[in-house]
C-alpha cells in the first residue's frame, strides 16, 4: 500500500535517511535574524526591563486558557504588545554570531521564526503589516496599504477575527536557520516550536486581559505572497490573534 503525503514526510525525515547537515558540511551558518535594510520606518519598543512586573496565579493560567475569537472592539497599549512579543520570542541573550537565548525553547537555540503583526488596535501605530526585530526589540514597518488587513483576513480563509483583533501574530520560518543543523528533519521540529511560541502568546494575553486564538486554516500560497515572502525558503508556519476579552 502506497503511504500518504504525511507519511512520506515521517519516514524521509527518519535519521536514517537524511544527508548531512549544512553544519557537519561546514557550511556557513545563516544569520540570525532575516535583514533589513534600514530604509524601513523602525518604531522603539518599550524594553522588557521596563514592563511592570507581573505577579500571576500560574494555575488559573493554565487552567483558564482558552480559544477567544470575539474581542472588544478597544486597543491594547504599546507596552502591552512589546509585553507580547517579549514572551514570544523574547531575546534573553546573543551567544555572538551563533545563537540566542529567547523566552521559549527552539531546537539547537535555532529560533528560526521571523514574527509579522497586523497591526489593527494598537495604541500609537499605525494599522499595517510589520516585522518584529527580536535582535533589537524593535518594528519595522512593511505594508502600510490600506487594504493589507483585508488581503490577510482573506488569506485566512476569511475569518474575521482575523481583522477585528488588536493584533494579529504572522510566524514565519525562515527554513535555512533550522536546517542548517538539523537537515531536512528541521522541518519537524520548525512545528514544535511555532506551538511554544503559541502556547506562550495564550499564556501572556491572559496576563493582560485579552483572549488569543491560534489560526492553522490559511492559503499558503496567498498569505505567503501577501507578507512578502518566497513560500519556500521562507513561509508562514502559524497565526494568532489577540484582543481585548
Amino acid at each position: 500500500m502506497s503511504k500518504t503525503i504525511g507519511q512520506e514526510f515521517m519516514v524521509k525525515t527518519h535519521y536514517g535517511n537524511l544527508e548531512p547537515s549544512g553544519q557537519k558540511q561546514q557550511l556557513p551558518q545563516p544569520p540570525l535574524e532575516a535583514f533589513y535594510s534600514g530604509t524601513e520606518r523602525i518604531i522603539d519598543l518599550p524594553m522588557p526591563e521596563d514592563i511592570p512586573a507581573i505577579n500571576i496565579d500560574f494555575m488559573a493560567a493554565v487552567e483558564l486558557r482558552t480559544s477567544v475569537r470575539d474581542y472588544q472592539h478597544m486597543p491594547i497599549s504599546l507596552l502591552e504588545l512589546s509585553f507580547l512579543l517579549w514572551c514570544t520570542q523574547g531575546v534573553k541573550q546573543v551567544l555572538g554570531d551563533k545563537a540566542t537565548l529567547r523566552t521559549v525553547p527552539s531546537a539547537g537555540a535555532r529560533h528560526a521564526f521571523e514574527t509579522y503583526l497586523l497591526i489593527n488596535h494598537v495604541e500609537g501605530l499605525k494599522p499595517g503589516l510589520y516585522r518584529f526585530l527580536a535582535l533589537e526589540h524593535k518594528l519595522a514597518e512593511v505594508n502600510m496599504t490600506d487594504r493589507i488587513a483585508e488581503e490577510i483576513t482573506e488569506a485566512c480563509l476569511g475569518q474575521k477575527f482575523v481583522r477585528t483583533s488588536a493584533v494579529t501574530f504572522i510566524w514565519a520560518a525562515d527554513i535555512a536557520r533550522m536546517t542548517w543543523r538539523y537537515g531536512e528533519r528541521g522541518y519537524r521540529y520548525i512545528h514544535l516550536d511555532a506551538g511554544h511560541v503559541c502556547q506562550n502568546l495564550y499564556l501572556s494575553a491572559q496576563v493582560i486581559g485579552c483572549g488569543a486564538c491560534a489560526i492553522a486554516a490559511f492559503d499558503d500560497e496567498v498569505l505567503n505572497q501577501v507578507v512578502g515572502i518566497d513560500g519556500e525558503e521562507n513561509f508562514v508556519v502559524y497565526v494568532g490573534t489577540v484582543g481585548k476579552r
